[in-house]
């Protein structure tokens, strides 16, 4: 795996106080790592009743699957991520005849495995490994489950100490018409879900998507709306967020602006009640405690940096979600970072919810908002291997990129094509850029079916390599 960008390292929150810590901000001081007794608790921890051999890696198996969506996630992911379906199932094997299994979302991940990954674990200590965040999502959590099934113990207790029994989940989706965003909210309400993330775009009547959807859920319901800096800057985002607040269920803003913008962002934050929400690290998270620009934080990596940012945001005392997104692999692996990080209080986002098949043999049950964090030996859930033969494809080349027409029109007549550039964010980067127009009511987007026509075709083409506008 390429080695992963250099995030803030926090070293550790004992014997510190949230004033000494800021002061190290004001002062530019944060060469800060993550305490090593931690890594010392996962050794003791995984030693404690079988000899270092018996975690000694024999083998590690890969297989790529292809996960179908479900029919409301699927219509709508079909538009700008339909490769959001390839995963890689990681099956780790050790010397005590244990397996962990892990799951790396191929083309939406923190970081994919290479053979030279694999070919650095071989023969190598499991115990003296699964740290190492270099080596990608799927196999550094099959070696903690392989460990931990080894050691007896559940995954959280490689991780630290146990502070949560339950942790919060939310329901995902991408951006979806207002009717569908209704459907899911009532579906995910009914499953046990409090939570609903979704995503605000100028191409989809944001007013109304919250207004029909509300309509279904109770006011303790929450909906989160993440709108990747599409409202582009304070004086036009905050009309928008001030209606959109009304409503009860409204929960929580991510990145309504660019991150970037601390003055618009503190701005924002003193006209909404509802909390803010900013990825760790834009900006720097010394910058963004001393200036306060977000009520809390979108953590995810490896678990070595979520483990530090997870410290750093419990010494602010900044609320965050975990943000591990996949299967029903990846979401009970998330289960147990959230049984030890005691500021993971928002509810977290896999995205799970996605798909027709979970890739276990149980369900994650959620209840209240909350699911219980396993403590059986490692993850605490079994692969679903019928549904691993079932849907095991031969990895692909590149990522899959089908072509795409995507039609968005407005009330007064206007309609905008876009066609699928090669890149993913081929919608979302020209409204970042001010390239569509900004949000108004009434506004649809659809994918449009490829008949096989003339039309079709020259609408794709020129839409490919730009998008246009017709009927202004």
């Amino acid at each position: 795996m390429k080695s992963c960008p250099e995030f803030f390292l926090f070293q550790g929150t004992k014997g510190i106080s949230r004033r000494s810590f800021l002061r190290q901000a004001a002062t530019g001081i944060g060469a800060l790592t993550l305490p090593s007794a931690i890594f010392g608790t996962s050794v003791a921890q995984a030693t404690r009743h079988r000899s270092h051999q018996h975690y000694d890696i024999v083998d590690v198996r890969r297989t790529t699957v292809r996960v179908p969506y479900r029919e409301i996630p699927g219509r709508n992911m079909a538009r700008e991520l339909p490769h959001w379906m390839y995963s890689e199932i990681f099956e780790v094997e050790l010397k005590s005849g244990e397996i962990g299994i892990g799951e790396t979302l191929l083309y939406y991940t923190w970081g994919a495995t290479d053979d030279e990954d694999v070919r650095r674990v071989e023969k190598k200590n499991a115990v003296e490994m699964m740290w190492d965040d270099s080596l990608g999502a799927g196999l550094q959590m099959a070696l903690f489950d392989a460990t931990a099934r080894t050691a007896e113990v559940p995954v959280h207790a490689l991780l630290g100490q146990k502070q949560n029994q339950r942790t919060p989940l939310s329901w995902w989706n991408i951006d979806t018409s207002a009717e569908d965003m209704a459907i899911e909210c009532k579906e995910a309400y009914q499953q046990g879900y409090m939570a609903y993330k979704t995503k605000g775009r100028p191409w989809i009547d944001v007013w109304a998507q919250v207004e029909v959807s509300a309509k279904e859920v109770p006011e303790s319901f929450k909906i989160d709306m993440d709108f990747n800096d599409t409202l582009l800057d304070a004086q036009r985002a905050i009309p928008i967020l001030q209606d959109l607040e009304k409503h009860p269920q409204v929960g929580i803003y991510e990145s309504p602006i660019f991150q970037s913008d601390i003055e618009g962002n503190k701005a924002i934050r003193a006209a909404t009640r509802v909390p803010v929400a900013m990825h760790y690290g834009n900006p720097q998270p010394l910058v963004a405690l001393r200036e306060d620009v977000c009520d809390g934080f979108v953590i995810g990596g490896g678990a070595r940096r979520v483990m530090e940012q997870g410290a750093v945001s419990a010494m602010a005392d900044k609320p965050f979600w975990l943000q591990l997104v996949g299967t029903s692999i990846t979401a009970s692996f998330s289960l147990h970072l959230g049984g030890v990080l005691s500021h993971a209080t928002w509810p977290a986002v896999n995205c799970h919810q996605l798909y027709t098949h979970t890739m276990l043999t149980k369900p994650i049950q959620v209840s209240e908002g909350f699911a219980t964090v396993p403590d059986e030996p490692g993850l605490g859930y079994e692969l679903d291997r019928d549904a691993l033969e079932a849907l095991r494809i031969t990895k692909p080349v590149r990522r899959p990129d089908p072509a795409r027409l995507i039609e968005t029109t407005w009330t007064d007549g206007r309609t905008m094509y876009f066609g699928n550039t090669g890149g993913v964010n081929f919608v979302l980067n020209p409204s970042r850029e001010g390239k569509v127009p900004f949000f108004e009511r009434g506004v649809k987007t659809r994918l449009v079916p490829n008949d096989g026509s003339s039309k079709w075709r020259d609408l794709y083409e020129r839409a490919s390599k730009a998008p246009f506008m017709v009927g202004d």
